[in-house]
């Protein structure tokens, strides 16, 4: 059908309402009857009556991001049908379903949205009211909802791929769209909780022209063609965060091999860059089966890389499809080891971030911690520098990033118009440099056995710095409180166990104008060696400061 131009909804957004009662028919006023409202008029007695005021956006209370989420449900599924116009310039036709559980009683449910047109609202098949206040869809039902309901909701929108490139959502690429929802913008793209707390399974129904591929988070579910469009139907396995989805349109190619275990490994690439892209895809099985080696069993159904044709600065682990840019590997600047370690560090939030989440955004540390800390032991065994060298680098800078972006588990708020600068050096070297600490304290066999039991135990759910700390005091056998407030919430930067020698630098105020964001991959201030077999240059090592990944 054709698509209207929807009404960007960010922080003025047009209000809209649907399912108005009808309108009963009214006979005409009487002659002394209109006499004395045109008096009234002309006396200024009469007055429109003023717009009720807006319901308030709601959150679930997060510390970084105040309004994200909702209150008073719990999402169980999304079924997600969007139709992809054939250009990445125009809107797309969707239709979310979100079955939810009531867990207080509801007058009205708020969802997460923008970016979007919003034609009609459904609950239980009922036609229900709702207006946009500020980022959030309000809706109101025909009936109020008790607490412990199951409840279906049905909301036609569109979902607008145009827009600032660095707001986060859809990203446009040379041949299509693909995702890039963290942290907060998968309601950039469909109506949603979007809040890491409150994972669900996933449907995605996703139609396109015939001529282009699509691949989306989990298992394939089937196609179908139809007028010279196909709809391509894939299911999550797992429960899954907003933020994690992943849809890829596009001309595409999609590679298929067998990882450990019989796991099924499928990499989607443009047709045009298969022979470019496969002596660097062919390695992720081997990848695989060395986080294995560390951590136990993958946690999902399948897993491999979108590459997309796109100026994004950063990689993302999208659950079970991790976004990569194209010129991470078709550039020559970055050596080999760091390239594959990249690699490493996306697979390595399947396990953290990805299956076990953060249940708040001041969480982040675990998952960019633990990405970091793999990420360097691989490149560490690969070529790449030493894990001691980096750390002691990382250690001289911490107090620095710990002035900058807060501890690694207490970070400042997002600067304002910028809210992935949430991801600063603290929460991914600063962090790891916490998780070096904890081995040296409590040693390399109570930390790999935490490790494992942490996967383990929080698979599919989300968990907490509290949560860690208590597991490893239970593995460790000790009282880790005091370690734990030094690392996590310090200002400053402990001494390093078993290292007295390790020294910090003063830090320096940061330039008033210095802002994080998704431009050209950032560059740490450390530099470090890079170690080859016939010959030792030295490269600025890029990492993601300021961007998700």
């Amino acid at each position: 059908m054709p698509l209207r131009s929807p009404t960007l909804r960010t922080r003025t957004p047009a209000v809209r309402t649907s399912s108005r009662a009808p309108v009963r028919a009214r006979r005409p006023l009487g002659r002394a009857a209109r006499s004395a409202v045109l008096v009234a008029l002309a006396a200024g007695l009469v007055a429109a009556a003023p717009a009720p005021p807006l319901p308030p956006p709601l959150g679930v209370g997060d510390r970084l991001f105040p309004y994200l989420g909702n209150p008073g449900y719990d999402v169980l599924t999304y079924d997600i049908a969007l139709a992809y116009p054939g250009r990445n310039d125009r809107p797309l036709a969707g239709v979310t379903h979100i079955r939810a559980v009531t867990t207080a009683d509801l007058e009205r449910v708020n969802l997460d949205f923008t970016h979007g047109t919003v034609s009609s609202v459904t609950v239980d098949g009922r036609r229900a009211d709702f207006v946009s206040s500020d980022e959030d869809l309000v809706i109101t039902p025909a009936a109020p909802l008790d607490r412990g309901r199951v409840v279906d909701i049905t909301v036609t929108h569109t979902s607008d791929p145009r827009g600032p490139a660095d707001s986060g959502g859809w990203v446009r690429t040379s041949d299509g769209l693909a995702m890039a929802n963290q942290a907060d913008a998968a309601h950039r793209v469909f109506p949603c909780n979007d809040h890491p707390s409150d994972k669900a399974f996933f449907t995605f129904r996703i139609t396109a022209p015939d001529r282009l591929t699509v691949v989306a988070n989990g298992l394939p579910g089937g196609r179908e063609r139809l007028g010279g469009r196909t709809t391509w139907t894939y299911r999550t396995a797992h429960p899954m965060a907003t933020e994690l989805a992943q849809v890829s349109i596009g001309d595409s190619t999609v590679l298929h091999r067998a990882g450990p275990h019989g796991l099924h490994v499928r990499d989607v690439v443009r047709t045009a860059d298969r022979e470019l892209l496969e002596p660097w895809l062919k390695d992720t099985p081997r990848h695989v089966e060395w986080m294995e080696g560390l951590v136990g069993p993958y946690p999902f159904e399948n897993y491999g890389l979108v590459v997309a044709d796109a100026d994004t600065g950063f990689e993302l682990e999208t659950q079970t499809l991790s976004l990569f840019e194209r010129r991470l590997f078709a550039e020559s600047r970055y050596p080999a080891w760091y390239i594959r370690s990249v690699m490493v560090h996306e697979l390595s939030h399947q396990w953290f971030g990805d299956s076990v989440s953060p249940r708040v955004w001041s969480d982040v540390w675990l998952n960019e911690g633990h990405a970091t800390w793999y990420e360097a032991r691989y490149a560490e065994q690969h070529g790449g520098p030493t894990l001691e060298a980096r750390m002691k680098a990382a250690y001289a800078f911490s107090d620095q990033w710990r002035a900058d972006g807060g501890p690694p588990a207490f970070p400042k708020p997002p600067v304002p118009g910028d809210k992935i600068s949430i991801f600063r050096p603290v929460v991914y070297d600063g962090a790891a440099l916490a998780l070096y600490a904890l081995r040296t304290e409590i040693g390399t066999e109570a930390f790999d056995r935490l490790e494992r039991r942490w996967v383990a135990e929080y698979r599919d759910g989300t968990a907490t710095t509290a949560d860690f700390e208590a597991l490893a005091a239970e593995v460790s056998g000790r009282d880790l409180g005091r370690f734990f407030d030094a690392w996590l919430y310090g200002t400053t930067t402990p001494p390093m166990p078993g290292h007295p020698d390790w020294h910090v630098q003063a830090p320096e105020p940061a330039p008033a104008a210095a802002k994080a964001g998704r431009g050209a991959r950032s560059v740490s201030p450390v530099t470090l060696a890079v170690r080859g077999s016939d010959h030792a240059a030295r490269a600025e090592r890029p990492v993601r400061a300021g961007k998700p990944g």
